[in-house]
């Protein structure tokens, strides 16, 4: 059965930090690419963050660039997100999605709520 089960997201001041983590099973981790989405209310589903299967791939979305790392743990099955300096409209919450690109299976987690307010 696949899972993937994000975690880390919470309450956070302005300028403040947080690090989601995503746990998968169910699936060869290390032959999918993992990615972050986000979505606002009243907002369309965005891509944050990607990380290729060896890690050696990071893709960002501009808004987010300088501010949040993607990285991959493949001996844990695990993706992460660190965000720093975070900002009001971070607020969302956040998806962590699996995508094997030559078969497409394609799987998400349920999300995990960041909310950025002083």
């Amino acid at each position: 059965q696949v899972q993937l089960v994000e975690s880390g997201g919470g309450l956070v001041q302005p300028g403040g930090s947080l690090r989601l983590s995503c746990d998968a099973s169910g699936f060869t981790f290390s032959r999918y690419v993992m990615s972050w989405y986000r979505q606002a209310p009243g907002k369309e589903r965005e891509l944050v963050a990607r990380i290729g299967y060896g890690a050696s791939s990071t893709n960002y979305v501009d808004s987010v660039k300088g501010r949040f790392t993607i990285s991959r743990d493949n001996a844990k099955n695990t993706v992460y997100l660190q965000m720093n300096s975070l900002k009001p409209e971070d607020t969302a919450v956040y998806y962590c999605n699996a995508h094997q690109p030559v078969s497409s299976y394609d799987y998400w987690g349920q999300g995990t709520q960041v909310t950025v307010s002083s």
